[in-house]
């Protein structure tokens, strides 16, 4: 996998100048690293964005303005080709947190001048060393929490700052050996063909083909994290399934593998109706859509941990739900 050296390494120098840059110099170092036509996705309110300085107006200005002395806290770091578009374009792909101090307003969310855990999830499309497609998903929820704010029901899961991976060896800045990028990618396309087969129950053989029995799953604000395979169908699966009706799988923008690390994104993954109870929500025939992000660590022959984001904002403004400050 050493053909992907040179695009981490790009990708990585990005994320050094973007993480130095000032609120002044932060549209400079987009466009050093980006194409004219630089498309960027973000989570709602952000949406889609094209060009650097639309991009730092949007999101990185404001945030920056906000959240001081931010610092760049990668959990895992991987390259590889598309697997849904016949491996013609490749992607770096990351997550983790940026940690800083939350001295302003953002988004109407109220400064607390104590640390901020912001988790991301970004996808980084590469072509002659220059980035022309993005997508960074954020958990602003996740930030409403530590601000005090709980704009949501009870979730069915805990409410933590997600850990990294339990092997603390998920930055791939080295190159991987195919067989084992073959490996992941092929048990998480397992994954999605076992959960997309029956939206509305999937069952414990078919979860135990993929999930070792102490599985972690750190889900969003808003639904939490849970751990064991028990628990994550009684805390997230049974409560999204029985909360939600008429699911339509709408495919994935990227999804690739490397080493015994993979992930993903869809824009949207998911369409569907409320059916009542999830997230305090009323039954309707409203229909949403559902952007996410998931992330896995491979332990041998199945997968041990999982980090999804969702961009729940955008899936709650589908149904005519705000939940940021006015």
């Amino acid at each position: 996998m050493a053909e992907f050296q040179f695009i981490k390494q790009r990708v990585r120098a990005f994320h050094d100048l973007i993480d130095a840059a000032s609120v002044r110099e932060v549209k400079d170092a987009l466009a050093e690293f980006t194409t004219p036509e630089f498309q960027w996705r973000g989570m709602h309110p952000f949406t889609l964005q094209r060009g650097a300085e639309a991009v730092a107006d949007t999101f990185w200005r404001p945030l920056k303005q906000a959240v001081t002395s931010i610092q760049r806290r990668p959990d895992v770091f991987i390259a590889g080709r598309n697997d849904t578009d016949g491996s013609t374009s490749e992607w770096v792909c990351s997550m983790g947190h940026l940690m800083g101090l939350f001295d302003r307003p953002w988004l109407g969310i109220p400064p607390t001048g104590k640390l901020l855990f912001l988790r991301y999830a970004e996808f980084n499309r590469v072509v002659d060393g220059q980035i022309s497609e993005s997508a960074l998903f954020c958990d602003i929820i996740g930030v409403m929490r530590q601000a005090g704010l709980n704009p949501l029901p009870y979730q069915t899961g805990a409410f933590v700052v997600s850990p990294g991976p339990r092997t603390h060896d998920g930055l791939m800045y080295d190159a991987q050996p195919t067989a084992e990028s073959e490996k992941t990618l092929a048990l998480i396309n397992q994954l999605i063909a076992d959960l997309t087969t029956d939206y509305v129950k999937t069952s414990e053989t078919r979860l135990a083909r993929c999930w070792q029995d102490d599985m972690a799953w750190f889900g969003p604000a808003g639904i939490g994290a849970t751990y064991t395979r028990e628990r994550y169908r009684q805390q997230h699966q049974d409560p999204f399934r029985s909360g939600l009706k008429d699911i339509e799988f709408q495919g994935h923008v990227c999804r690739i593998a490397e080493g015994h690390f993979g992930g993903f994104f869809g824009w949207p993954n998911l369409k569907m109706k409320p059916a009542g109870g999830f997230l305090g929500l009323p039954a309707s025939d409203l229909v949403s859509e559902m952007r996410v992000v998931d992330f896995y660590r491979r332990d041998g022959d199945k997968l041990a941990e999982n980090w999804i984001i969702i961009d729940l904002l955008h899936f709650l403004h589908g149904l005519g739900v705000d939940l940021l400050p006015a």
